[in-house]
């Protein structure tokens, strides 16, 4: 357990390292833009490309894409029900900020960390169901909901989702793994190299990226969101690990992912549907913080080093 905390807090400190930095005005406000092109552009697809490199295809893996976008149309349509009563804004509102997980940034690093190469081609899998949703398409039905629905449709969504080169690349990579072709050495060679970068650069941006504006007037609608996410988080954890027929190594990364943080994209597409930015903006950074927790404490609970 020494070793699964020395690590987990090694990671905390990171995130803690780039908000003093930003705090004490050592990076301007939008410095983490830059991070970000770094980590989104190569040392995230570097990770992918070296850790698909001596991976066997388990056609089981497959299922996690499945369950990806199965989790963000599960949270959604949770975020319909309970807001039945209310306005279509507010409905929109729940279904964009209940939905989706914050996995390039926040999530992989942890895993990519604690359970290596392995551990990152399962959770690529996962995020490819959850990219589907996260990068527009969860935002296209919540605006169908309000009636308002400017959106491009299924083109603009596809249009978006092969528009991030992460996405591309573990699109390439199943591919490419499937049929058993292999990246040429000196590709996985130096993608290794860049991709040990990753962890330290995406918990950095996080620290920067990060902002605690708590307001009394959004707390009563900032519980309700946390409690159903993490209530729900961890029934679906409960029965992945005791009761879903997949391995302990795939067991374990999807209870981490179903944990993680809201997506960063949120407050954007809560933006767009004239929705409440302060406030999922204010969710946004508490889930991080929640998530550090848990993740933390699962990380240490099942001891994996």
């Amino acid at each position: 357990m020494a070793e699964v905390l020395s690590k987990a807090i090694g990671l905390i400190c990171i995130i803690l390292l780039g908000y003093i930095l930003k705090r004490v005005g050592f990076f301007g406000p939008k410095d983490y833009v830059l991070v970000s092109k770094i980590v989104f552009n190569i040392t995230f697809p570097a990770t992918i490309i070296a850790s698909f490199s001596n991976f066997i295809m388990d056609s089981s893996l497959l299922w996690l894409i499945v369950i990806g976008l199965a989790c963000n149309l599960l949270m959604s349509g949770i975020g319909y029900l309970i807001t039945l009563k209310k306005s279509a804004d507010e409905k929109a509102f729940y279904m964009i900020n209940l939905a989706g997980y914050n996995i390039g940034c926040y999530t992989l690093p942890f895993i990519q960390n604690f359970l290596g190469p392995a551990g990152v081609v399962m959770t690529c899998m996962f995020d490819t169901g959850n990219s589907i949703m996260c990068t527009g398409t969860t935002y296209a039905i919540a605006k169908g909901v309000t009636g308002k629905n400017d959106t491009k449709g299924i083109g603009g969504i596809l249009k978006t989702l092969f528009a991030s080169i992460p996405f591309d690349v573990y699109i390439i990579m199943l591919i490419l793994t499937s049929f058993q072709v292999r990246m040429p050495e000196f590709v996985v060679s130096i993608s290794s190299t860049i991709g040990v970068a990753n962890v330290f650069l995406a918990m950095f941006m996080v620290g920067m990226m990060f902002e605690m504006n708590i307001k009394k007037e959004y707390i009563k609608d900032a519980v309700v969101i946390i409690l159903l996410r993490y209530g729900v988080a961890a029934v679906l954890s409960v029965l992945v690990y005791f009761v879903s027929p997949f391995s302990l190594e795939i067991r374990q990364v999807l209870v981490i992912l179903l944990c993680g943080p809201i997506p960063a994209m949120a407050p954007v597409f809560t933006e767009k549907c004239k929705g409440n930015v302060a406030l999922s903006s204010m969710v946004n950074s508490i889930t991080i913080v929640l998530s550090t927790v848990i993740i933390t404490t699962l990380l240490a609970v099942m001891d994996i080093t």
